[in-house]
């Protein structure tokens, strides 16, 4: 939470109903934002992986290798990390 909701969310009892109100639905224009950004950003992701994924089965098809030497490597490093 940033410094002005913060701010905003201090003496409570002092403010009047109108004023709770607006804070409210200040709050809930945020979130709606924010949701639709997330939205957004899920949809680039979902796009993203679809593809990375038509990309593999076409490696796939045409017979390559889709593990790499470097995929490897990283994966030695990662499990040697995990047993120490």
């Amino acid at each position: 939470m940033d410094e002005d909701n913060a701010l905003i969310l201090t003496e409570l009892s002092e403010k009047s109903d109108e004023e709770l109100k607006t804070i409210m639905n200040k709050l809930d224009q945020d979130e709606q934002k924010l949701s639709y950004e997330r939205r957004l950003l899920h949809a680039k992701i979902d796009i993203l992986k679809a593809e990375l994924t038509a990309r593999l089965k076409e490696k796939h098809r045409q017979g390559k290798s889709l593990v790499t030497g470097r995929d490897l490597e990283r994966l030695t490093e990662i499990l040697a990390r995990d047993l120490r």
